[in-house]
């Protein structure tokens, strides 16, 4: 054999070797991916389009799931099976909203209904009932069809550069305000842009929380603490090159791949209106 030959055969077994070890080493990184929207509406309007996804992309992206065979489960499952260390299959999902739009209700809502998937919405608790936003009824009739509800404080603050006091009554107030209108005890908290602390999350637990979810903030990859779940931002081009974007973010190795950012570090706050 030639050295030439030799030399390929070499990269050829080096290669083999490596693809085997990646695998093997990626295959106990899987995170079920949390994906998260805003807005389903138009793009093009308003001043938050960037946090928005377009009715066509979004029923897009809810049939490629169905298409796929993806199993969407609530984020209630998630969170018991998180407890008991249950191994998820390789194509689960979990479908979120954050700050609880009118669009959510107007343009999510039916498609979910359609394909019959779970979601949850996180409400801004002094928000509700004003201009933009869900009413309490539109809420509850949501319940009735599995699109559950969490908390996002009661105005939207960024937690880490309040006071504990205005961060403790941000937190529990607005639990206690959702459990009043709805009736059933509220379990899980979204941190606004993701920010949160050590004190924060202490916070969380006292008000009563059971999890709470934040974007690509904190230290742990893989969802090991319930108190900081990493979520993955759905955007209204993820469905380019025939749904390839998509595929990554659902894949359950998108975290490895995303820098982790200090999650009390300061950034522009999205205003909610």
């Amino acid at each position: 054999m030639g050295i030439f030959k030799r030399i390929l055969l070499g990269l050829l077994i080096c290669t083999v070797i490596f693809c085997i070890g990646f695998t093997l080493w990626l295959r106990d990184r899987y995170v079920v991916p949390i994906i998260t929207y805003h807005h389903v509406g138009i793009p093009s309007v308003g001043k938050y389009r960037l946090n928005t996804v377009s009715v066509d992309s979004f029923k897009y992206q809810m049939s490629f799931l169905k298409r796929h065979g993806f199993e969407v489960i609530s984020f209630d499952d998630l969170v018991e099976g998180l407890k008991k260390g249950h191994t998820f299959a390789r194509n689960t999902v979990v479908i979120q909203f954050d700050d609880g739009y009118e669009d959510n209700y107007t343009f999510a809502f039916p498609i979910l209904k359609k394909y019959n998937l779970p979601a949850m919405v996180f409400l801004v608790s002094d928000k509700i009932g004003a201009p933009g936003f869900l009413t309490w009824d539109e809420m509850r009739e949501m319940e009735k069809d599995n699109f559950m509800a969490g908390a996002h404080t009661r105005h939207h603050v960024y937690l880490p550069e309040v006071s504990l006091a205005q961060a403790r009554d941000e937190i529990a107030g607005s639990k206690t305000m959702i459990e009043d209108h709805l009736g059933h005890q509220i379990n899980y908290f979204a941190y606004p842009s993701g920010g949160f602390s050590v004190d924060i999350k202490q916070i969380v637990q006292e008000a009563g929380y059971k999890a709470a979810v934040t974007t690509n903030r904190g230290k742990y990859y893989f969802n090991e603490d319930l108190y900081e779940l990493k979520r993955i931002r759905m955007s209204n081009t993820d469905n380019r090159w025939s749904g390839l974007i998509m595929w990554f973010k659902l894949s359950g190795y998108y975290n490895l791949f995303r820098e982790a950012k200090d999650p009390g570090l300061k950034k522009k706050l999205k205003t909610v209106y």
